[in-house]
C-alpha cells in the first residue's frame, strides 16, 4: 500500500484540484506526482527520508505530498507563517533531509540553518529566489519512477501539534493510520464526499483537518477540491458561486464572518449549491450554527477530531444536524468516555474521551515519555477533552482537560508561549491563559512580571513574541503583574489567573 495511490483509481479526465485559477485533472495530476516523484528519487530521496513542505495551500503542495509519499518518504508540512526561530526548533527536531519552500516560507527560511536541521536540498518554485536552491520545475520533467511499496506501519506524515501531551511536538502518523480515517469519513453515510463534489478548503494544509480530512478526503473519493490561500468572506462566496461548490470544510469564525455580511454581500441563496457544511477544529456556537440556518437554509454538521486521530473521531448526522453536539463517533472508531479511574462514565455524566482505532497514531516523534501520557498500554488515546454522551449516542464537550488555547481552530500551548516570553531580557515570570474572542474563539492573555527595575511596553512584548512564534500564538493582550499565583511546589496556579 501507499498512501499515494488514492490518485489512482479516478477518470483522468475528472478534475481533482483547482488552485489559482487553475484547474488539474486527475490524469495530469498523476503525471506530475509521478515525474517529481522520480526527480527526487534521482536526486537522492530515499525511502524513510524526511521532507519539509513550507509551502502554502496551493498545487505545489499537493503535488509534494503526493511525490514524496510516492516514493516512500515522509512529509513534514509545516507553517510557511510561521517566523524563523519557529521553524528552526520543528526542523532541528525532525532533521529533514530535503526541504521544498514556496514565497510564503521564503523569507523565515532563508534566516534558517540549514546544517543544524540536516537539510542537505532544498527546491523552490520558479521565481523564488533561495540561496542554493533548486528549481522544483525541473523535477516535473523527470522520468517517473515505480510507487514505492508501503507498510500499513510505516510512516506517513510528520505533524507538529500541542495535542495531548503538552508543548508542539511532531505526531508520527502511518499510512495506513490516514488511510484508515480517510475509509472512517467515508463510511459516514450521508455525510461521505462523493465524486462530482466540489470541496471549498481555506484551512491550511499544514493543519491535519485541511491535510487529511479535506485535501485527502477530495482525492480518495474523486471529488474536486477548491484550494484558496486566505479566507476573506466576501471572496469565498462569490468562489462558492463561481465553482458551484457543494461541500464546505471550515472553522466557526469563518462561519461567523459569513453570517455578519451585509445582505447585499451575502443573499440567501449564497450556499444554494452546498449540501454539506462541516465545521471543526474548535466549539462551534448553537447559537452562530442556528443563525447560520435561518439566513442561508445550510445546517453546518459539527465534528471532533484531533491530530493524534488522523484527525476525525465523530461527526454530526446529516442533512439535519443536532447543533451543540460533535455527533457520535465514526465507524471504526471506538470511543470511551471515562472517569480519572479510567471507568467508563454513565449516561449524561462527563468524561474524558478516550479513542481507539486504525487511524490512532503510534506516539511522538522521539519522546516516548509524552507517547506514554497520551497512550494507554492497551492503545487508547487520551484526548484531554471533557465530553458527556446523551441518549442518542451523540457527544457534546464540555470542558478540556489540558490547558489548551484555540484560536481560529489553531492549538497554543501556554508552555510554549510562557518559555519565549521568559527570554525576554524584561520578564522575570510569565504566564499565559486564553480569552474569549468574538471572531477566533479565543485569544491569547498573557501575564507578565518585569525584572527589577525594568518597565514593560505592551506593544514591544508582542513585537518580540512574533519574531519567535507564530501570528495566531502571540499575546494579543499583555498585562503587567507585580506577581504570579504558585503553589508550594513553585506550580503556576493557572485557574487562579484571569
Amino acid at each position: 500500500m501507499n498512501l499515494a495511490s488514492i490518485l489512482e483509481p479516478h477518470p483522468a479526465d475528472a478534475p481533482a484540484l483547482t488552485s489559482s485559477g487553475e484547474t488539474t485533472t486527475y490524469g495530469a495530476l498523476r503525471q506530475q506526482v509521478a515525474a517529481v516523484s522520480g526527480g527526487l528519487t534521482d536526486a537522492g530521496l530515499r525511502p524513510g527520508d524526511r521532507v519539509a513542505l513550507v509551502l502554502a495551500s496551493n498545487w505545489y503542495f499537493v503535488v509534494a505530498q503526493f511525490a514524496v509519499l510516492r516514493c516512500g518518504a515522509v512529509v513534514v508540512p509545516l507553517n510557511p507563517q510561521s517566523p524563523a526561530a519557529e521553524l528552526q526548533r520543528e526542523l532541528d527536531s525532525v532533521q529533514p533531509r530535503v526541504a521544498i519552500v514556496g514565497p510564503a516560507g521564503r523569507a523565515a527560511f532563508a534566516d534558517v540553518d540549514r546544517t543544524a536541521a540536516g537539510i542537505e536540498l532544498v527546491f523552490v518554485p520558479e521565481g523564488v529566489a533561495l540561496d542554493d536552491a533548486r528549481s522544483f520545475e525541473d523535477l516535473l520533467v523527470a522520468d517517473a519512477e515505480p510507487m514505492v511499496e508501503r507498510s500499513p506501519h510505516d510512516l506517513a506524515a510528520l505533524m507538529f501539534t500541542s495535542g495531548t501531551a503538552g508543548s508542539p511536538r511532531a505526531a508520527q502518523l502511518t499510512h495506513g493510520n490516514l488511510l484508515s480515517n480517510l475509509e472512517q469519513m467515508q463510511a459516514a453515510g450521508e455525510n461521505a464526499l462523493r465524486p462530482g463534489d466540489v470541496n471549498f478548503c481555506v484551512i491550511p494544509l499544514s493543519h491535519i483537518y485541511g491535510l487529511n480530512a479535506s485535501l485527502n478526503l477530495s482525492l480518495y473519493a474523486g471529488a474536486r477540491i477548491v484550494l484558496v490561500q486566505r479566507f476573506d468572506p466576501a471572496s469565498a462566496l462569490q468562489s462558492i458561486r463561481d465553482h458551484g461548490v457543494t461541500v464546505v470544510a471550515g472553522v466557526p469564525p469563518m462561519y461567523g464572518a459569513w453570517a455578519s455580511l451585509p445582505e447585499e454581500s451575502a443573499p440567501p441563496d449564497s450556499f444554494i449549491t452546498v449540501r454539506l457544511a462541516a465545521s471543526g477544529a474548535s466549539r462551534l456556537d448553537p447559537a452562530l450554527a442556528q443563525q447560520f440556518r435561518d439566513r442561508f437554509g445550510v445546517g453546518i454538521g459539527e465534528g471532533y477530531g484531533l491530530t493524534e486521530a488522523s484527525p476525525a473521531v465523530t461527526g454530526a448526522s446529516f442533512p439535519t444536524p443536532r447543533f451543540g453536539t460533535i455527533g457520535a463517533p465514526l465507524p471504526g472508531v471506538a470511543v470511551r468516555v471515562v472517569d480519572e479511574d479510567g471507568d467508563d462514565v454513565v449516561e449524561g455524566d462527563p468524561g474524558e474521551i478516550w479513542v481507539r482505532g486504525a487511524n490512532v497514531f503510534t506516539g511522538y516523534w522521539h519522546d516516548p515519555e509524552a507517547t506514554a501520557r497520551a497512550l494507554t498500554p492497551d492503545g487508547w488515546l487520551r484526548t484531554g477533552d471533557i465530553a458527556v454522551v446523551d441518549e442518542h449516542g451523540d457527544l457534546t464537550i464540555v470542558d478540556r482537560a489540558k490547558d489548551l488555547i484555540i484560536v481560529s481552530g489553531f492549538n497554543v500551548f501556554p508552555g510554549e508561549v510562557e518559555e519565549v516570553l521568559r527570554t525576554h531580557p524584561g520578564i522575570e515570570d510569565a504566564a499565559v491563559i486564553g480569552m474569549l474572542h468574538p471572531h477566533t474563539g479565543e485569544s491569547v492573555k498573557a501575564l507578565v512580571v518585569p525584572a527589577p527595575g525594568r518597565l514593560l511596553d505592551e506593544d514591544e512584548v508582542i513585537e518580540f513574541c512574533s519574531h519567535q512564534l507564530a501570528r495566531y500564538k502571540c499575546p494579543s493582550k499583555v498585562l503587567v503583574v507585580n506577581h504570579l499565583p504558585r503553589g508550594s511546589a513553585g506550580k503556576l496556579l493557572r485557574r487562579d489567573l484571569t
